[in-house]
């Protein structure tokens, strides 16, 4: 089930999550063994370190420009472009200016 979304309304999709000074601020809208789904807000400067997902993870960029790293590659995104970075394959998520993010993660 989807939560923390009104429905049966019509919303901006990139306004469900605001930017914080100094932070990274994730909204989940669903989540279960299956899959995944968060908006994020990076504060310009802000970042998710290197990790790995048990799961494919699709970024569609909402707002702004985010620096994508995947496997050791480097890749802007702006609104409206989306990546998918792999399965188990290292990757990171830079704000070198405000960047607001939809995640998918299929596992």
């Amino acid at each position: 089930m989807i939560k923390n979304f009104k429905s049966s309304e019509v919303l901006l999709f990139a306004d469900q999550v605001q930017y914080q000074e100094g932070q990274v601020v994730s909204k989940t809208l669903a989540q279960d063994k299956h899959h995944s789904l968060t908006l994020f807000a990076f504060e310009q400067g802000e970042e998710i370190s290197t990790h790995a997902s048990g799961g494919d993870a699709l970024v569609v960029a909402l707002d702004g420009v985010g620096e994508v790293t995947i496997d050791g590659d480097k890749f802007l995104l702006k609104a409206g472009e989306s990546i998918l970075m792999p399965s188990s394959v290292p990757h990171a998520i830079y704000a070198p200016e405000r960047f607001k993010m939809f995640l998918v993660v299929i596992f």
